[in-house]
């Protein structure tokens, strides 16, 4: 799959939520163990963030890891290694991110794992743990979210930058961020081809 066709896939994937898997933490650390071996040296922290780090939490199925890195310009340059050992990407769409690297892993037409690399320590850094752990903390707020996400698919179930956007709000207000940058949705852009429309992507995959 190229880089045209994987965005594409992305951006127009159905939004079905799964019940939560028991599973879904050790698919994290093997890939984590995995990403270690093969792009050593790089990677100051990984952690499993989105809707599979949250346990008992409905989620679309594709795991969510943070990457961090000593700075943008090195996440920058891991685009090649990680397209060699399984990634897609696109390049325009990283273009418009200021704060992050994203990137895609496929099987069997699905997507199994979206990558997320940011400047370790950074602000976009702490709102997505923040985000995690406050949702791993407090049952009663993982259930609001859980309503809230169980809704939005039914409302956007084919569009899922709306599914997105319709989370956002509560997204912010539990992270603490300034604008919608939790690891499932990157911002907006406005630019021409596919990259001008939104995967889900734009923080955790929430």
């Amino acid at each position: 799959m190229n880089e045209q066709q994987s965005l594409a896939a992305a951006i127009h994937e159905a939004v079905r939520l799964q019940a939560y898997d028991s599973s879904w933490p050790a698919a994290y650390a093997a890939e984590r163990e995995r990403l270690l071996r093969v792009i050593p040296g790089v990677f100051l922290d990984l952690q499993h963030i989105g809707s599979t780090a949250v346990p008992g939490l409905a989620a679309k199925p594709i795991i969510d890891i943070m990457a961090g890195v000593a700075s943008m310009a090195v996440a920058e340059s891991v685009a090649a290694p990680l397209c060699a050992c399984g990634y897609t990407t696109s390049a325009e769409f990283n273009a418009s991110l200021s704060d992050r690297k994203w990137f895609m892993r496929w099987a069997d037409g699905h997507r199994t794992h979206h990558l997320h690399v940011v400047v370790h320590e950074s602000q976009a850094w702490h709102e997505r743990l923040r985000f995690r752990d406050a949702l791993r903390a407090d049952p009663a707020l993982a259930a609001r979210y859980a309503e809230l996400k169980a809704r939005s698919a039914e409302q956007h179930a084919n569009d899922r930058e709306a599914y997105t956007d319709a989370k956002a709000g509560f997204v912010r207000a539990v992270s603490g961020a300034v604008q919608p940058a939790h690891a499932e949705d990157p911002p907006r852009h406005a630019g021409p081809g596919l990259a001008s429309q939104t995967p889900d992507n734009r923080g955790e995959n929430q």
